[in-house]
């Protein structure tokens, strides 16, 4: 029996955007811990060390990508059926999601761990860290099945306004992650010493505990959904539609994930010390954006319920709100990056002074447009809601592809600034791409409701395929 839950777009604006932000936020930062607790422990084996996990980091993420857009379109369908009362849908679109991003996160698992050599060399790993970050990527890729699960049972949970439950699993998993980390990474008693590889197969054992108890929650039928075998027949009509908003959305996170590849691709050219430094910096970075990144996925699910429920005066004062809030408060944290910026480094490589240098100058350079990173985030998740996805995915191209880096090429290799070029590029193209989304957004064709137009199809579809067996 699914437990009655009260919608939180029946709430006032401020209230259900940090009803689901703050959940969200905690989830994301206990989540983004894992990478954290990786980096702070294999910093302990120096810079090196450091090193190889942060240029495996792109690639991981790559991978990961392709299942994270399939999740979002999926949670897009969610949102807006949970925003029409139609919970036969919900349950359904859950369902067929998990099927389509199982099915991916199979296929790349075995081919990353296949062609995980050749990957590295493309990223101009040498000789000094190529052996630690095979190890460690391999390790990864077979961990990516479980990643998958439980990114897939956070997005349903958020697209039903109930992000608190992962939150819990994440900090329990959290905090057996850390402790498993040195006794992988250092080695204790009769576990070996497996130096960077150890975090990650800490990393395989915890998110496998989290996807598991996602997928329990989700059959039980007590936390506002309920899945049934029968929902998991396959329905080609529902994926088709779901593939084809979730493909721009692949796509949009593929690109972003990829160009990283290339930036951190260039950045190697500039020695280890570089990748360190950038690294490190991105862990900063990472933890700074973690409240933008709960506003911007609260606002993006009112806004699918709103559009789901045809309120799109009260979507727009979702966006309003949370793209104000999301500009301050990461600017706020921006100042503050910038002037604790060489403590913050220190934290995660107490002993490499070279790569302390290095970090301090990345954060200080990008830290000042925090607050511009936030209002892409928040417009993109508009767009997506909307089911405007391919707008989402433009907006990712423009900015990487057309924007940071050829930017940040010709400023590293065509001019004085060298390294400092590559940095001077992110905070230019941050600022930029929010302006251009804001236009974009202020045009108003998100409004146009399209999913649940092109849905009224898939609905009746839903409704044959109910009937006849035997649930409607």
């Amino acid at each position: 029996m699914i437990s009655k839950t009260k919608s939180v777009i029946k709430m006032p604006v401020f209230k259900a955007l940090f009803t689901l932000a703050i959940p969200i936020i905690m989830a994301n930062l206990f989540q983004s811990m894992y990478h954290l607790t990786d980096s702070f422990w294999v910093g302990r084996l120096g810079g090196t060390a450091l090193a190889a996990v942060s240029i495996c980091a792109p690639i991981i993420f790559l991978a990961v990508s392709v299942g994270i857009g399939f999740a979002i379109a999926g949670s897009t369908f969610v949102a807006q059926y949970f925003g029409a009362k139609n919970h036969k849908m919900v349950s359904r679109a859950a369902a067929q999601t998990i099927l389509m991003i199982t099915f991916t996160s199979i296929i790349f698992s075995i081919l990353g761990y296949i062609f995980a050599p050749r990957l590295l060399l493309s990223m101009g790993a040498n000789s000094e860290i190529f052996d630690m970050a095979l190890a460690f990527l391999r390790v990864s890729f077979i961990a990516i099945i479980s990643n998958f699960s439980f990114f897939t049972f956070q997005s349903i949970m958020r697209g039903i306004g109930r992000p608190n439950l992962p939150v819990y699993i994440v900090l329990v998993t959290v905090l057996l992650n850390f402790i498993l980390d040195p006794l992988f990474i250092f080695g204790f008693g009769p576990i070996p010493a497996s130096g960077p590889a150890g975090a990650a197969l800490a990393t395989l054992m915890t998110q496998t505990i989290a996807g598991i108890t996602g997928f329990i929650i989700l059959f039980s039928g007590h936390h506002g959904i309920h899945l049934k075998i029968s929902d998991f027949k396959p329905d080609f009509r529902f994926i088709k539609k779901a593939f084809f908003i979730g493909l721009p959305s692949s796509i949009d996170q593929s690109s972003r994930n990829l160009s990283m590849v290339f930036m951190l691709s260039l950045i190697a050219g500039f020695g280890t010390t570089a990748v360190a430094s950038y690294g490190a910096g991105s862990n900063i970075i990472q933890i700074a954006i973690m409240f933008s990144i709960g506003l911007a996925v609260a606002s993006g699910t009112l806004v699918g319920q709103n559009i789901g429920a045809k309120d799109i005066g009260q979507a727009i004062k979702v966006v309003r709100l949370s793209s104000f809030l999301g500009f301050i408060s990461l600017s706020f944290i921006g100042i503050l990056s910038f002037i604790f910026s060489h403590q913050l480094i220190s934290f995660f490589v107490p002993n490499d002074l070279a790569v302390i240098k290095g970090g301090v100058t990345f954060v200080k350079t990008v830290a000042l447009s925090f607050g511009f990173i936030a209002l892409h985030m928040v417009f993109s998740n508009v767009f997506t809601a909307s089911g405007k996805t391919t707008t989402t995915m433009l907006l990712t191209i423009f900015s990487q592809w057309i924007l940071q880096l050829p930017l940040a090429y010709i400023l590293a290799k065509h001019t004085h600034l060298g390294i400092w070029g590559i940095w001077l590029a992110i905070p230019i193209s941050n600022i930029i791409t929010s302006s251009f989304a804001f236009i974009l957004y202020s045009r108003g064709t998100w409004k146009k409701n399209q999913i649940i137009e092109d849905n009224k199809i898939i609905g009746q579809v839903a409704k044959e395929i109910l009937v006849e067996e035997g649930i409607h």
